[in-house]
């Protein structure tokens, strides 16, 4: 009997243990597929010659789904009317690719899918896979390779198309705005080199465009453009890498019609360089007619003041601006006047390199400096200075700040008269604050092989310029009273030395001015002096 109970006793233990083997994990369905897939075949065969047909199948060892097909699938030459390419949503183990297009004579084709291909449950791409095929009895098979660049950012755009257009007897440069280019390529979203294959021996022009709108040609008005200079000729250029700078072209002037906005205010919107931008009436105008024009701070927009008021319902304003003219016709509208509204963009806290400014939303003419006072906060008077800025309204106040100081401002009725001879009703008051200067950081960039003059730059990693100086006289630049924070450095080589930073034009054979970059952030500190060398290469 005891020996009964002890067999039993050992019977449940043994029990016991393995059902508590058997619970220390839950089971992991196996590795994770990592592979992907593979092509089992393909009707016609990859680099098939005398191709005649109309639909491409490529069959998988495994289900499989097209994923981003418009952003990834490119086709040299570029075809008119798009493929069919199913399936394009759902599960399959094959591609179809119908042609709706017809295909040129002794060309050959390529089908770049990029990283579209991915198995159905993974997505584990298949890499940059290419259909290939000819419709003459050879494959082309010479290439150009290289890099992209941004003029002015660290790094280019992503899905940059780099295209070759043949130069023959119908060539000329503006090819690019109307025609689609002979042979093209994509850097898609993870690469800055290129690289076009299967193009056949000839010359051609290299350009590389971020097309926006996806139709394998130029729009200035929103694509960047890069460029090779002169022609490529192949095969003696095929082993050669050719950089291709993307930069964005200054827009070819435009007027566009002109509306009412206001009782005596009318908008003129516009495209290109504004500074040369007149505004004249075409018919007679009022007795003792005056105008004052605006610019907008972020649009491309005119604001055109006018008084007194037509008595006409109707009129001509004629647009010019150097080689362009235009004439609108332009309706009149009743519209509520505007009141003068008086406001200051810097309150609170001011850096050392700011001035207190105010701006109006109408047109400024006089300033009564006996109605300001400005004082520290201690009530201790402050000299200032006034400077008006006609082009976008605004008046300005130098003074020279101290540190952890207040200044108050307090303008009273009367300061400011506007285009209509109105003035401001109520006392206007205002205060900003300095900060100490040990909460600030400096740097001092040495310019190394430094060709002058240069535009030395601070910017965000939005591109945006914080701050800058001009180095024309020395190599040495002294950035004082910067905002802690990581900063990118870089200067702009000046070469027509008129202070700015030029862009390239594509029918001028013209690049953009040359931009470096140091090699690292720079990451400025509160209280800290941070030397650096600059060494700019040729």
């Amino acid at each position: 009997m005891r020996i009964n109970l002890i067999r039993v006793l050992s019977l449940i233990l043994i029990a016991i243990s393995i059902a508590s083997c058997a619970n220390r994990g839950n089971p992991s369905g196996g590795d994770i597929d990592v592979d992907p897939p593979v092509i089992t075949s393909s009707k016609p065969e990859n680099y098939s010659t005398n191709f005649k047909g109309k639909e491409i199948i490529i069959n998988f060892n495994e289900y499989i789904k097209i994923k981003d097909l418009t952003k990834q699938l490119i086709i040299s030459p570029p075809m008119d009317t798009a493929p069919i390419v199913t399936p394009m949503s759902g599960a399959s183990k094959y591609i179809s690719i119908t042609i709706q297009d017809t295909l040129k004579d002794n060309t050959t084709y390529a089908f770049n899918f990029g990283e579209s291909i991915v198995d159905y449950n993974e997505e584990n791409p298949y890499p940059y896979y290419r259909y290939v095929f000819s419709t003459g009895n050879h494959i082309d098979s010479l290439s150009v390779n290289g890099h992209v660049e941004d003029a002015l950012l660290q790094e280019p755009d992503t899905f940059v198309s780099v295209m070759l257009y043949e130069v023959d007897s119908t060539y000329t440069d503006s090819i690019v705005y109307k025609q689609k280019p002979r042979y093209i390529t994509n850097t898609l979203d993870s690469l800055t080199t290129y690289k076009i294959e299967n193009i056949k021996s000839g010359t051609y022009k290299l350009v590389a465009i971020k097309d926006q709108n996806s139709n394998y040609m130029f729009d200035q008005k929103n694509d960047k453009i890069g460029f090779n200079e002169g022609f490529i000729t192949l095969p003696s250029d095929s082993s050669t890498s050719h950089k291709l700078t993307l930069f964005k072209e200054t827009t070819n002037f435009k007027a566009i019609k002109p509306k009412q906005e206001g009782d005596t205010k009318i908008i003129f919107p516009y495209e290109g360089d504004y500074e040369s931008m007149r505004i004249k009436v075409l018919d007679s105008t009022p007795e003792d007619y005056k105008t004052r024009i605006i610019k907008d701070k972020e649009t491309d927009t005119l604001y055109y003041w006018y008084r007194p008021k037509f008595e006409v319902d109707t009129t001509f304003f004629v647009v010019t601006n150097e080689k362009y003219i235009d004439t609108f016709k332009h309706r009149f509208r009743s519209i509520k006047a505007d009141s003068l509204k008086m406001s200051a963009p810097i309150q609170g806290t001011i850096n050392y390199e700011e001035d207190f400014t105010m701006e109006a939303n109408i047109p400024l003419t006089k300033i009564d400096t006996t109605k300001i006072k400005v004082i520290d906060k201690d009530s201790l008077p402050v000299p200032y200075k006034v400077k008006y800025d006609s082009i976008y309204n605004v008046y300005k106040f130098p003074i020279e700040k101290q540190e952890k100081q207040q200044y108050n401002f307090t303008l009273l009725p009367g300061t400011f008269t506007d285009f209509y001879d109105n003035t401001n009703l109520d006392t206007l008051n205002y205060t900003v604050r300095t900060k100490l200067k040990s909460e600030y950081g400096s740097i001092r960039v040495s310019l190394k092989n430094a060709k002058l003059p240069l535009i030395v730059q601070l910017i965000n990693n939005k591109g945006e310029v914080l701050y800058e100086h001009y180095a024309k006289d020395s190599p040495v630049v002294d950035f004082i009273n910067l905002t802690p924070r990581l900063y990118s450095l870089r200067a702009i080589f000046d070469t027509n030395e008129n202070g700015k930073y030029d862009t390239g034009n594509y029918l001028l054979g013209i690049q953009p001015e040359r931009v470096a970059y140091f090699p690292e952030e720079v990451e400025v500190r509160a209280g800290w002096d941070y030397p650096t060398e600059f060494i700019l290469l040729d």
